[in-house]
C-alpha cells in the first residue's frame, strides 16, 4: 500500500479553503483518504449585508486570506510544507477572481518547492465526495446541489462523468438565497430558510413545481423564488407587513416545494441508472451545499428503501465548499496519471459531460456547468 500527503485549495466562490490529507492507493487504484485538517475561512460577514456574493470583494478577500488559511491546515495536520507531495487547486468553474487567485497562489507555491500541481475541476470535486467519505465504487449516481449547480450524473471515474440531467436556470441554493433575500433573512439563505420553516406549515401557500410532469431528470427553480415573491407582494398589499408566522410558512413552503422536486427527479434518474447498470449494488449519493439540508435528506432516505437504493449523504463539512474534496479529486488524478497542464488555468465555465448538450439557458458565453 502506497499512500501521498496532499494539499487541497478550494477559492472558487466565498470560501478561502485548504486541506491536507493522506491517500493511499495499491496497484494504481486510489483505496482511501484520511483527512488530518480540513480549514475553511468563511466571507459570510463580507456579502451578508449584499445578499449575494460580490466577487470582486469575494476575489480580494481570497488573496488576502490564502496565505493564513495553507498555514493553519499545515499546523492542525502537523505537516511541514516541504513534505507534501501533491498540491491540488480549484481551477475552475466558479467565478473568475477568486480561481485566478487561489491558481496563481498554488502555481507560485509549487514553483519554489519544485512539487507537483493537479488543476480540478471543483464539481468533479462535489462528484467525488462519496470516494473521500465512504470509499464508494464506480459507478454510481451522485446528484451535485449547491449554490452554483445542480445536476445528476452517473460518475464512473475521476474524469468519466454522464449528465442524466440538471437545472435550465437557477441552481437551488441560488434560489434559496434569493427567497431569503425577499424574506429578509440574510445569506446564506439555505441555513436561514431551513430554521425558519421548522415550525411552519409547508401546506399553507400552494407553490408551483416546474418541470415537474415532465420525464427527464431537468429541473428549474426560478419559478419558485418568483412564486415566493408573488405572495410577499399580496401579503404587503393586504395587511402593509407580514407576521413571523407567514414567514415561517413561505419558508416551509418553499422548502416543501424544493423537496418534492428533488424526490421526483431523483426516482427517475434512479430508473435509468438502474437500466444501465441492471446487475450492480446501485449507490446514489448527494452532494454540494444544499445537500447539508435535512428535509432533502431525510425525504430522499425515505425513497431509498422503496427504491432499493443505498444513499450516502457525506457529513455536512464535506458538502459544503472545502479543499479536502479537492485535495481527494486531484489525488485520483494523480495515481491514474490523467491531467495535463491545460488544468492549470482559471475556467470559469468547465463542464463535467463534455459530450452533454448545453442546457437550455446556457447564455452567450457556453454552456452551463
Amino acid at each position: 500500500m502506497n499512500s501521498l500527503r496532499v494539499l487541497g485549495i478550494e477559492s472558487s466562490c466565498d470560501d478561502t479553503a485548504a486541506s491536507v490529507i493522506q491517500v493511499f492507493f495499491d496497484k494504481g487504484e486510489y483505496c482511501e483518504a484520511k483527512i488530518k485538517s480540513s480549514i475553511v475561512f468563511d466571507q459570510g460577514q463580507i456579502h451578508n449585508k449584499f445578499g449575494g456574493v460580490v466577487p470582486e470583494l469575494a476575489a480580494r478577500a481570497h488573496t488576502e486570506k490564502l496565505d493564513l488559511c495553507i498555514e493553519k491546515a499545515l499546523i492542525e495536520a502537523d505537516q511541514r510544507l516541504e513534505k507534501i507531495d501533491l498540491f491540488s487547486v480549484t481551477s475552475g468553474p466558479g467565478l473568475i477572481g477568486g480561481l485566478i487567485s487561489g491558481v496563481t497562489f498554488a502555481k507560485a507555491l509549487c514553483l519554489g518547492l519544485n512539487k507537483p500541481l493537479i488543476g480540478v475541476n471543483h464539481l468533479a470535486g462535489h462528484a467525488l465526495t462519496p470516494r473521500l467519505s465512504h470509499s464508494t465504487k464506480y459507478p454510481y449516481l451522485i446528484l451535485v446541489a449547491s449554490g452554483g449547480h445542480c445536476q445528476f450524473l452517473i460518475a464512473d471515474g475521476p474524469q468519466n462523468f454522464t449528465r442524466l440531467g440538471g437545472t435550465i436556470d437557477d441552481a437551488p441554493g441560488e434560489a434559496f438565497d434569493k427567497t431569503a433575500k425577499i424574506l429578509g433573512l440574510g445569506y446564506p439563505g439555505g441555513p436561514a430558510i431551513e430554521k425558519e420553516a421548522f415550525d411552519g406549515d409547508p401546506n399553507a401557500f400552494k407553490l408551483p413545481l416546474p418541470m415537474i410532469k415532465q420525464k427527464n431528470c431537468d429541473m428549474s427553480f426560478s419559478g419558485l423564488k418568483t412564486a415566493i415573491k408573488r405572495e410577499v407582494d399580496l401579503l404587503l398589499n393586504k395587511s402593509g407587513q407580514f407576521t413571523e408566522t407567514e414567514i415561517k410558512n413561505l419558508c416551509a413552503s418553499f422548502q416543501y416545494a424544493m423537496v418534492q422536486i428533488f424526490v421526483d427527479k431523483t426516482k427517475k434518474a434512479v430508473s435509468i441508472f438502474k437500466n444501465r447498470y441492471p446487475e450492480i449494488s446501485h449507490t446514489v449519493a448527494i452532494a454540494g451545499g444544499v445537500a447539508a439540508n435535512k428535509s432533502i435528506g431525510l425525504a430522499l432516505k425515505k425513497i431509498s428503501i422503496d427504491l432499493d437504493f443505498n444513499l450516502i449523504i457525506p457529513n455536512a463539512q464535506l458538502c459544503t465548499d472545502n479543499a479536502a474534496i479537492i485535495a481527494s479529486a486531484g489525488s485520483e488524478l494523480f495515481i491514474k496519471k490523467l491531467f495535463s497542464p491545460e488544468t492549470l488555468i482559471a475556467r470559469p465555465r468547465w463542464p463535467l459531460d463534455e459530450n452533454a448538450a448545453p442546457m437550455i439557458g446556457f447564455g452567450k458565453k457556453g454552456r452551463k456547468a
